[in-house]
């Protein structure tokens, strides 16, 4: 006996015939370098004028535009889409999130293909942006266009958002789309990222941490290094500085929550800026960088009252001056509860289609899920993938794109 049209499992099978297609549309994305103004690039006008010239050639014609004004870029606007696929009822819409932009390759030589050429090979597509966010953009894409083919009417309307600047702070993007159409989005939506995730798909993630980067600036005397004595070190108080705020600040905010991976608040030292170009010369000013995640229940507040206590001693017994800001402070946003329709809705095509119980977790990264949830609109983050986000080599494993496609396409025929 043959699959019912319109069935679920028609729709599956349908799905892993286009394989291909859906590699072929990874490799045009790659191409097209979606870089915003802060990384160098002239944003993601082009990508977006692939993206619907794909969908209007499927047939999917209902596409709104909710472009933020920019005059850095060359068309004066960052691009925002919404294609929506009308169901027999329109409300609550059952939304996928996706973003255009990537970030930029990085150094080239720690590359084993062309990260703008995506390269296929041992089941994985290489390239920049080809996990992040392409591989979550193009399986939901093909998910809706499986419904459309098959001519299904899904229970309400299921509609995907694409859209720009969310590697560089989502300004331009979901922040300005939120703002401009307040009421695009509803609380008894339901919203899915696939912006994050784990190699089985079994991650919901439907809480983050509060993130605070901190900007640390040690000022000092530089002189020569044959008579330091007539100067102040800046590096030496830096030193310093970076090992005690790293034990005050582990050390005061111990506590755990079983919920996220990992269960504890971090605070990384990371960047370091160069400072004299010659090793005979003591540095007069040293700039460093904190990256802090942040348990919910901690309130950052408490966070900055440590960082100031510590820098106060530095200064006092290294005889230099700090100065502290914050490139980035966001508290954690109320999580999604794990009784949301979206939560249990989700879990369930997971499980029919990837045969793995999913369980809703907190992390330390932060996404625009965030956005949503400060605004009362529940959003779970959910894609299934190693996590090689920004990293060199990132890849997507194509099996993971295809089977992912099918996730979405079961929940946009739910009835949760």
């Amino acid at each position: 006996m043959g699959t019912k049209k319109g069935s679920f499992g028609e729709i599956t099978k349908l799905i892993a015939t286009w394989t291909d297609e859906m590699v072929a549309v990874q490799q045009e994305l790659t191409a097209i370098q979606a870089l915003g103004p802060e990384s160098g690039g002239k944003g993601e006008w082009a990508r977006a004028l692939y993206l619907r010239n794909l969908l209007e050639g499927w047939g999917l014609n209902d596409i709104q535009e909710y472009n933020a004004a920019d005059p850095r870029v060359p068309e004066g606007t960052r691009p925002n889409l919404v294609v929506r696929l009308a169901g027999k009822a329109a409300r609550p819409t059952i939304w996928v999130m996706a973003h255009m932009d990537v970030v930029p390759a990085g150094d080239l030589k720690k590359w084993s293909t062309d990260p703008w050429k995506a390269t296929v090979k041992e089941g994985k597509i290489f390239g920049r942006g080809v996990e992040d966010n392409q591989q979550g953009l193009v399986s939901a894409l093909f998910a809706l266009r499986a419904l459309k083919d098959s001519g299904v009417t899904p229970p309400r309307d299921v509609a995907l958002i694409l859209v720009a600047d969310e590697e560089t702070g989502s300004r331009f993007g979901i922040d300005h789309v939120l703002e401009a159409a307040p009421d695009l989005f509803q609380p008894d939506d339901l919203v899915v990222v696939p912006d994050a995730g784990n190699p089985d798909g079994s991650m919901l993630e439907v809480a983050e941490k509060s993130i605070l980067w901190l900007e640390l600036t040690v000022q000092g005397k530089q002189v020569h290094a044959s008579t330091p004595d007539q100067g102040v070190n800046a590096a030496r108080a830096a030193a310093h500085l970076t090992v005690r705020l790293d034990q005050a600040l582990n050390g005061t905010f111990s506590g755990r929550d079983e919920v996220f991976d990992p269960p504890r608040s971090t605070f990384e030292p990371t960047r370091h800026d160069a400072n004299v170009p010659n090793i005979n010369t003591i540095p007069g000013d040293e700039k460093l960088f904190f990256d802090c995640r942040v348990l919910p229940d901690v309130p950052l507040r408490e966070v900055h009252a440590v960082v100031e206590r510590v820098l106060r001693e530095v200064e006092r017994e290294f005889q230099v001056k700090i100065q502290v800001q914050s490139a980035q402070s966001a508290e954690a946003a109320p999580a999604t509860s794990v009784d949301a329709p979206v939560v249990k809705a989700l879990a369930r095509a997971v499980e029919e289609v990837r045969g793995v119980q999913a369980k809703p977790m907190g992390i330390g990264g932060g996404t625009v899920a965030a956005l949503f949830r400060r605004k009362g609109i529940p959003a779970v983050v959910w894609s299934t993938m190693d996590d090689l986000a920004h990293q060199p080599d990132e890849y997507c494993v194509i099996a993971n794109m295809v089977e992912d496609a099918k996730v979405f396409a079961h929940l946009f025929l739910g009835k949760a």
